[in-house]
C-alpha cells in the first residue's frame, strides 16, 4: 500500500491525515500555512483520494500504511495530526508506534466507538447513478435527494473526478467503506498508553467529544494530553475555525 502524498515547506515534518469521505485536499488552505514553519505532509488514507483501493479497512492497517509512508520517504520522527477517522488513525499509530513521533494532534474525536451515523451518506453516495452524467450539478441534484445541507453534499462531491473517456467517477472505495464501517466506527484500544505531548481540538458545537469522553478514555490512553475547545465551530473545525486551529497547532508544537 502506497500512500498519494503531498509535500510542501521546511523545517519540522508534520504528517495531516483526514476524515473519512475526505481527501488530503481539505487540508490544503492550512496546510499552506502550517508549510511556513513546518515540513507538511498531506496524505490520502487507503480507499480515499488518490491512494489505492483495498478491501481491508481498519486502523491497524492504516497505521501500518502510515508507518510504510514514513519509512518509505525516511521522514525524521514527524509530529502527526489527524482530523475524525484520520484522527483515529493518528491515534492508533502513537500508541502502536510510540517511539516514531514526536507529538500527536487529534481533531475532534474521541477514542472511543461510535454508534452508526454515516448510514445516510453511505446511501446516498451508493444511490448515485454517473452513467450518462457529465456535470457535478447533476450529481449534486441526485444527491439533495438524500442530503439536505447544501456544504455536506459540496463535501462529498470533492471526491468526484473526470476520467479519460470525460465521465465522473469517485475517487474512494465506497464499497470498502460500506464493508468495513462497523471497523471504522470502533474504539482505538491499547494495553499501555502514550505518554508524549497530545492535543485534542474539540469543536465546540460538535458532540463528537463528550466531558466524560476526555476524563475517560482520552486521559486513559494519553497520559500528557490537553485539551483546547474552538467554541464556534463544529465537527469540521479546520475549515470553520482556521485561524483558531493554526495558532493552537503552531504553539503546541513549538512548545518543549
Amino acid at each position: 500500500m502506497k500512500l498519494h502524498y503531498k509535500e510542501m515547506g521546511h523545517g519540522q515534518p508534520l504528517l495531516i491525515l483526514h476524515g473519512l469521505f475526505g481527501t488530503l485536499d481539505n487540508w490544503q488552505t492550512l496546510a499552506k500555512r502550517l508549510a511556513e514553519h513546518y515540513n507538511v505532509f498531506l496524505v490520502d488514507l487507503r480507499n480515499h483520494g488518490r491512494s489505492p483501493h483495498n478491501e481491508e479497512h481498519n486502523y491497524d492497517v492504516m497505521a501500518d500504511d502510515v508507518l510504510r509512508l514514513i519509512d518509505a520517504l525516511q521522514i525524521p520522527t514527524p509530529a502527526i495530526m489527524g482530523h475524525s477517522m484520520g484522527g483515529k488513525v493518528a491515534m492508533k499509530f502513537a500508541l502502536k508506534y510510540p517511539t516514531r513521533l514526536t507529538k500527536l494532534i487529534v481533531v475532534d474525536i474521541a477514542p472511543k466507538a461510535y454508534p452508526p451515523h454515516h448510514d445516510e451518506i453511505i446511501d446516498a453516495l451508493q444511490a448515485v447513478n454517473l452513467e450518462g452524467v457529465t456535470s457535478r450539478s447533476e450529481v449534486d441534484e441526485q444527491l439533495a435527494k438524500h442530503i439536505k445541507e447544501e456544504y455536506v453534499r459540496l463535501f462529498l462531491m470533492k471526491n468526484l473526478h473526470r476520467q479519460e473517456d470525460k465521465t465522473l467517477a469517485w475517487r474512494m472505495n465506497l464499497d470498502a467503506i460500506e464493508k468495513n464501517y462497523e471497523h471504522i466506527a470502533a474504539g482505538i484500544t491499547a494495553d499501555v498508553p502514550f505518554k508524549k505531548s497530545t492535543l485534542f481540538i474539540k469543536g465546540g458545537k460538535s458532540r463528537y467529544i463528550q466531558p466524560e469522553d476526555i476524563y475517560g478514555s482520552i486521559e486513559h490512553l494519553f497520559t500528557l494530553v490537553e485539551v483546547e475547545t474552538i467554541p464556534g465551530a463544529g465537527h469540521w473545525v479546520h475549515a470553520q475555525a482556521p485561524d483558531e486551529v493554526y495558532d493552537l497547532v503552531t504553539t503546541f508544537l513549538s512548545t518543549e
